[in-house]
C-alpha cells in the first residue's frame, strides 16, 4: 500500500530550512543573547549608567569594572548594556513605523492601480530624491533631540523601499484565482487587502524588516556621532563609540568594546536576514 506523504506549510518548510543555515542560527543565538543580556543584565549590577566617580576617572578593564570606566568614572559595561537597550529599541520601533506606513501605502497603491498607483508612486519618487538624513538632522535641530521623535523620524525615512516591495508583490498576486474568488463572493476591497493581499506579502516584508533594523541602528549611530541622537547621560552604542573616539588615543577600550559589540549585532542581524531570504524563497530550494 502506497504511503501518502504528509504536506507542510510554506512557513513551516521555511523554518526547517532556516535552522539548517548555520550562519543564521549563529545570528539568532547571538542577537537573542544580546537582547536578553541588555534587558536583564543591569539588574545584577551595582552600578548605574549615570553613576559618576570623578576620583576614579578612566581606568582599564579589571575584575571590578569588566570593560573599564570612562573619563567620568562611569562603568563602561553597564553603559553598554543600557546603550544596547536604546540601540535595539531604536532599530525595532523605527522598523515597525516603517512597516506600518510602507505596507499600507504599497498595498493600497498596488491594489488600486491605474492613475492612483501612478500618483502615489510618483510621490514616493519625489521623496526618494530628498536627502533624508539631512532632513532628519534638520528636524532634530528644529524640534529638539527627543528620543521618541528619533524613533518616528528614522521610521519615516525607511518606509519608501518597503512600500515598493509590497506594491510589487500585490500587483503580482491581485489577479490570482483566490483574489478573484474573494471578489466574486462579495469581499470588500479593504477585506481583500487586509485578509488576502498583505498576508501573502509577508515573506519579502519579513526579510526586509530584518535588514532594516541594522540599517536604522547605523543611522542612529551616525546621528549620535554628530551629537544629534541620544543625549547624555542616556547612551546608545553609537553615542558610546562617539565618546570613545574622542579619547581613543588615551583610552582605546572606550571605543573598542562598544564598536565590537555594535559590529557583532549588525553582523548577526544580516546573517538572519540572509537566512530568511533564502528560506522564504521557493526557488532557492536545493533538496
Amino acid at each position: 500500500m502506497a504511503t501518502i506523504e504528509k504536506g507542510t506549510s510554506l512557513y513551516k518548510d521555511a523554518f526547517y530550512r532556516l535552522i539548517r543555515n548555520k550562519l543564521s542560527v549563529i545570528g539568532v543565538v547571538l542577537i537573542l543573547t544580546m537582547a536578553i543580556t541588555v534587558v536583564i543584565g543591569p539588574f545584577f549590577s551595582s552600578y548605574n549608567y549615570s553613576d559618576q566617580n570623578l576620583e576614579l576617572g578612566a581606568t582599564a578593564p579589571s575584575l571590578t569594572h569588566l570593560m573599564g570606566t570612562d573619563d567620568l568614572g562611569r562603568d563602561l559595561f553597564v553603559r553598554i548594556l543600557y546603550g544596547g537597550r536604546i540601540s535595539l529599541m531604536v532599530g525595532i520601533l523605527a522598523t515597525l513605523v516603517s512597516l506600518c506606513i510602507g505596507v499600507s501605502y504599497g498595498a493600497i497603491a498596488g491594489f488600486a492601480g491605474g492613475k492612483v498607483d501612478a500618483l502615489m508612486m510618483r510621490f514616493v519618487d519625489i521623496l526618494y530624491a530628498l536627502p533624508f538624513m539631512f532632513f532628519v538632522i534638520l528636524l532634530m535641530v528644529v524640534f529638539g533631540r527627543n528620543i521618541y521623535f528619533l524613533f518616528i523620524a528614522l521610521g519615516f525615512i525607511s518606509w519608501l523601499t518597503m512600500s515598493r516591495i509590497v506594491r510589487g508583490q500585490v500587483i503580482s498576486i491581485k489577479e490570482k484565482e483566490f483574489i478573484l474568488s474573494a471578489r466574486s463572493i462579495g469581499v470588500s476591497n479593504l477585506g481583500i487587502i487586509t485578509r488576502h493581499l498583505i498576508p501573502n506579502t509577508l515573506g519579502p516584508v519579513i526579510v526586509y524588516c530584518t535588514l532594516t533594523i541594522p540599517s536604522v541602528m547605523l543611522e542612529e549611530a551616525f546621528l549620535s556621532f554628530l551629537g544629534l541622537g541620544v543625549q547624555p547621560p542616556m547612551c546608545s552604542w553609537g553615542l558610546l563609540i562617539k565618546d570613545g573616539v574622542d579619547a581613543m588615543e588615551l583610552y582605546p577600550w572606550l571605543v573598542a568594546f562598544p564598536g565590537v559589540i555594535l559590529a557583532l549585532a549588525l553582523l548577526a542581524l544580516n546573517f538572519i536576514g540572509d537566512g530568511l531570504r533564502d528560506a522564504l524563497d521557493p526557488y532557492s530550494r536545493k533538496d
